[in-house]
């Protein structure tokens, strides 16, 4: 069946499932989870233990997989985080499709959930396939806002070339940047997470296998969401770290 969303918002079962008396709940599994993970358990192990003990739903148990990291891992993300106030004057590389969906998802009215890292992630899926959504467009912009008012020096999105409709996407960003002169380019690539991964550049990303690797990381959705949707759905599955 096509893909016919025209917005990138809530699914059907997510008004439910995430109902603020599920709160206490997924928080502490989030919290499980991410104790399990510190002590060396394998993460499908782990989460099926925890969303069984919890009766979670399938997306439910994405939700707390999505929110919570071991111990090293929290510390690791915390040392190498770069804040907002010193990015002015430095290139950016943007993991293109991770931001761009959850700013989508915000300005959608989609569950938006902060992670054990501060972190901003949505439960958003694309299966191999981007399609566009009302939502695409102003939450271009509004990233491109945030980061002018940043005063980064450029900015690189790259994009995943086996995603469907990756490069119609590319030609929708280049628009926007020409016409907001915004120093852009946008880069398709078989493996766009190695590539930033690697690069000694500041990356935008909440990928965890990214952040777990890349030298400095700038945490560029919730700067966003934050400061430019307000009204956003989040969820804070977390508890305060001591």
């Amino acid at each position: 069946m096509p893909d016919k969303r025209v917005h990138r918002g809530p699914h059907p079962e997510d008004a439910a499932a995430f109902a603020p008396a599920h709160w206490p709940a997924l928080r502490r599994a989030v919290g499980e989870f991410s104790w399990l993970l510190t002590r060396g358990y394998a993460e499908k192990s782990a989460i099926k233990l925890v969303g069984d003990r919890y009766s979670l739903t399938e997306r439910q148990r994405t939700a707390v997989w999505r929110c919570a990291c071991a111990d090293d891992a929290l510390a690791g993300r915390a040392e190498r985080k770069v804040a907002p106030e010193n990015v002015a004057g430095l290139p950016v590389l943007l993991d293109g499709y991770n931001i761009l969906t959850t700013v989508e998802s915000a300005l959608a009215g989609g569950v938006i959930i902060e992670g054990r890292d501060r972190c901003l992630r949505d439960l958003a899926s694309m299966h191999g396939t981007f399609r566009k959504v009302h939502e695409t467009a102003p939450a271009i912009a509004l990233i491109g806002g945030v980061l002018q008012s940043l005063a980064v020096e450029s900015c690189v999105w790259y994009l995943d070339r086996p995603v469907s409709n990756s490069g119609r996407l590319r030609k929708n960003i280049l628009e926007l940047a020409a016409a907001n002169q915004w120093p852009w380019t946008v880069e398709l690539s078989d493996n766009p997470d190695a590539l930033l991964a690697a690069a000694d550049e500041v990356i935008v990303t909440a990928d965890s296998v990214i952040l777990g690797r890349c030298a400095r990381w700038l945490n560029l959705a919730r700067l966003t969401v934050q400061t430019q949707v307000p009204s956003a759905w989040l969820i804070r599955l977390v508890r305060e770290e001591p």
